[in-house]
């Protein structure tokens, strides 16, 4: 049930991202990607800060269940390295893994506008809306939406390697730390590893 509830609750970020909720707490549906709006030639915008020292777009080419977190990461985030299961959306591909925690990664390929959609589409919907310091220089935000039934066991963290391109981790706490940890400082935490990789990747 709980595992349900995660991608149930990682369902809705996605579909936040892409702009296609309403007001309802429900998870939506996946909907059609969504096309760049006309304020994609003047990136960032709606709040959204600059990317300073952007990465290239290829960093976000690959597949993020073999590419955004290693089997050791894995260990190290959920006490396991379970499989990781391809769940993408609108907004580009995704990965989850379960154990008695959840962590996700997707990477926002398709909106075209990197934190600004964040921004501009997520934050009305949220219930935890929190900027938080630059992981290894790159902008970054931590957010729950109005559909999280207890928003203190989960966080997705959205950090923008590009004006234009942006990656999400969305964690959930494991029932032994409820009430105990900060789902957002821990997300931030696993966003850190993800970008250890992407820099990697893209010889930054």
């Amino acid at each position: 049930m709980r595992a349900n509830r995660a991608l149930q609750t990682l369902a809705f970020a996605a579909a936040a991202l892409a702009g296609i909720t309403g007001c309802s707490s429900t998870p939506v549906a996946t909907p059609p990607a969504p096309s760049p709006s006309s304020s994609a030639g003047t990136l960032p915008h709606s709040g959204a800060p600059k990317v300073e020292h952007p990465l290239p777009a290829s960093a976000l080419s690959g597949d993020p269940c073999q590419e955004a977190l290693t089997s050791a990461q894995l260990k190290e985030i959920l006490g396991t390295a379970p499989q990781g299961a391809r769940d993408d959306s609108a907004v580009g591909p995704a990965c989850n893994w379960h154990a008695d925690a959840a962590v996700g990664v997707s990477y926002a390929t398709q909106t075209h506008e990197g934190l600004s959609a964040v921004y501009k589409n997520t934050k009305p919907q949220s219930k935890v809306w929190r900027p938080l310091p630059a992981i290894q220089g790159f902008p970054a935000v931590g957010h729950a939406p109005d559909s999280s039934d207890t928003p203190n066991d989960f966080c997705q963290v959205s950090v923008g390697i590009r004006d234009d391109l942006s990656f999400d981790t969305s964690l959930f706490l494991s029932s032994g730390k409820v009430g105990k940890a900060d789902p957002c400082e821990l997300a931030a935490q696993v966003a850190g590893m993800v970008v250890t990789n992407l820099r990697a990747r893209a010889g930054a």
